[in-house]
């Protein structure tokens, strides 16, 4: 077995990696899928946490177009929807036997605590996997810059952004077949050529603090703990130094 390169990492998933092959919702069995794997990193002594999206039930900016709803209401929507999807992950770990916290930016006691940054280290500490909920709990932010955000508060040593695809590439692979995929990117590169790894405020906070991106394929089983135990998958996104 080899040896884990990150000591904690931030798990960045979308609302939509959790619809499997429905058009709306959580897929069980992708849940399942997904709390193995963060049992088998966990098991390695890593220390994990994860930002979850919320467009598999709802999109504020969307919403906000197509029903007139004020955008800032229509972001605290989508908030929660991250912290239902949140909640179901929670109880999927804990059947699986990983504990976890669920940490909310909007305070809800009653059924997650709120998000205070020493109380999320001391659970990293502990080794439970620390679930950050409702995003930054601003409006006009999306849950990629609350990734960047929670990482750079709890030291992560990286984000792991989870997509459908294996990494970063110049046009989208699924409609071109010629599309060319990028091993390396520096944030510059991303800004510039305006690709889709997370938003402009996300990619500019990381890079003010040196924190890598490593993008890869989430649906291939067995990927994020290839992506800690140090396999050349997907695409990093750093510093142009290192």
């Amino acid at each position: 077995m080899g040896k884990p390169v990150y000591r904690r990492i931030l798990l960045k998933l979308s609302g939509e990696a959790l619809l499997g092959s429905q058009e709306y919702g959580i897929d069980d069995r992708v849940l399942a899928d997904l709390s193995e794997e963060i049992r088998e990193v966990t098991a390695l002594g890593v220390q994990v946490a994860l930002v979850v999206g919320g467009g598999n039930l709802f999109r504020g900016i969307q919403t906000s177009r197509e029903y007139r709803i004020a955008r800032a209401s229509a972001d605290y929507m989508g908030m929660l929807a991250t912290v239902i999807n949140s909640l179901a992950l929670q109880e999927r770990l804990e059947r699986d036997g990983v504990m976890t916290r669920v940490l909310s930016a909007i305070e809800m006691r009653a059924i997650a605590e709120p998000y205070i940054r020493r109380r999320a280290l001391r659970h990293l500490e502990k080794g439970r996997v620390i679930i950050f909920a409702a995003g930054t709990g601003n409006p006009y932010f999306t849950t990629d810059t609350a990734a960047a955000l929670r990482a750079m508060e709890i030291n992560s040593d990286a984000i792991l952004k989870a997509t459908r695809v294996d990494g970063v590439y110049d046009k989208d692979p699924l409609v071109h077949k010629k599309a060319r995929k990028f091993r390396e990117l520096t944030y510059i590169d991303v800004l510039q050529r305006n690709l889709k790894v997370m938003d402009a405020t996300a990619i500019s906070l990381c890079m003010d603090n040196d924190l890598p991106i490593v993008i890869f394929n989430l649906t291939r089983k067995g990927n994020i703990r290839r992506v800690v135990l140090g396999e050349k998958i997907g695409t990093v996104v750093r510093g142009g130094g290192h």
